[in-house]
């Protein structure tokens, strides 16, 4: 099988690292650089990727590269006919660029991707996957696989392809549902007693008598090897408890991308006084608040549609609200967050320094967008929002 990676920043080349550890050489990794002069700075220092944690330095080679042609014609021939071009085409696509990159690469990677293909998305923020299939695969039958994502770990870069892995994390990840209904969670279910369940790749396609196993063996293969990467504690979770996970760590960013964008600070700085107390106990408490008015929507929307198919829905149990989103719990993480990564400068902060744009609306504009959805005000994420947009436009100071 042939992995790549687009999006080399320390995540990226965490995953990279420990993907090509975990995997036989025969499975090839291809590493995708934005620019022919990075690539030759990766050959120069012989391809190899070297992660350092508490000290330690372990390396990795083996890997492929490509140059992504930033010129590169977004067409549209391969997901109007279903179909990429022999060696050109990639089975699993693991990208870990910024939110607002990923739809203009994945546009660009179109003629490579089939529906036979599997997308990780592994970035920060929330709405990525929902604007890919609006404006990009329309079409659920020719439409990629696509795995989401959580990801807690910290790393910084130290070098060239020399990466500190500061804050170890975990990686929890789901399926996406399948347009053809095939239940990816089947071993999950209620019905099972407890301490038998547990999710199998088996469900994504046997290995024998599956007449569409060539639709489905790239994203059983990727899921084997997401599984295989151990030391980043790697947990594939049915998708409602994913999403959970990935709100959780959207709030948190909420907080603290922006505070410390603001301010100029480490993560572990914020904390120190009571006004950023204030201001992550509001933003949490409106995240909490829209997390719940999407959760009824959604609960009355279901029930509604039993109801016009028949059913009798007085005795239907629907749901609980997860605790793990309810204000006081989200202030907690937001806390256990900042002190993880206490030492850590936030890729918002190292954005506005370095005059990039950052996924500030795949963050905090996502909740406000859930907000407006279903009425729900939110002052203080529109506010950090906005404050990091003029922190953007009229930088503060340029080194710490």
């Amino acid at each position: 099988m042939h992995f790549h990676i687009l999006g080399l920043g320390p995540i990226g080349n965490l995953v990279s690292f420990h993907l090509r550890r975990a995997l036989p050489r025969h499975h090839a990794i291809t590493l995708i650089h934005r620019t022919q002069s990075q690539a030759n700075d990766s050959l120069a220092h012989g391809g190899i990727i070297r992660i350092e944690n508490q000290g330690i330095i372990t390396t990795a080679d083996g890997f492929g590269s490509e140059v992504f042609e930033a010129n590169m014609p977004a067409t549209l021939s391969a997901q109007e006919t279903g179909r990429a071009s022999g060696a050109d085409i990639i089975d699993s696509l693991f990208i870990t660029t910024k939110a607002h990159g990923t739809i203009p690469a994945v546009r660009r990677l179109l003629p490579r991707l089939s529906s036979s293909s599997t997308i990780v998305l592994m970035h920060n923020g929330m709405g990525v996957y929902e604007e890919l299939v609006h404006d990009i695969f329309r079409n659920p039958e020719l439409r990629p696989h696509f795995i989401l994502s959580s990801n807690t770990h910290g790393a910084y870069r130290k070098g060239t392809k020399h990466f500190v892995h500061a804050g170890v994390g975990n990686i929890t990840f789901g399926i996406v549902p399948d347009t053809t209904e095939r239940n990816f969670e089947a071993g999950n279910d209620p019905n099972i007693p407890q301490i038998e369940r547990r999710l199998r790749l088996a469900d994504i396609t046997p290995p024998t008598s599956d007449p569409l196993f060539k639709r489905y063996v790239n994203l059983r293969d990727t899921v084997a090897a997401l599984l295989l990467m151990e030391p980043l504690n790697v947990s594939w979770l049915p998708m409602s408890e994913v999403q959970t996970a990935m709100r959780r760590k959207l709030v948190a960013n909420a907080v603290i991308n922006p505070l410390t964008a603001v301010m100029g600070c480490r993560n572990g700085d914020i904390f120190t006084t009571e006004a950023a107390n204030r201001i992550a106990k509001r933003i949490c408490q409106e995240a909490s608040d829209a997390f719940a008015a999407e959760f009824r929507s959604d609960s009355k929307e279901w029930l509604d549609n039993l109801a016009s198919q028949g059913g009798n829905i007085e005795n239907v149990p629907v749901g609980r609200f997860p605790r793990a989103l309810v204000t006081r719990a989200l202030e907690v993480e937001v806390r256990r967050v900042a002190k993880a990564t206490k030492g850590n400068i936030s890729s918002m902060l190292a954005d506005v320094r370095r005059g990039r744009s950052t996924e500030v609306e795949f963050i905090n504009g996502y909740l406000l967008k859930l907000g407006s959805k279903y009425r729900v005000p939110m002052p203080a994420t529109a506010t950090m929002l906005n404050l990091v947009k003029m922190r953007s436009a009229i930088p503060i100071d340029q080194i710490l």
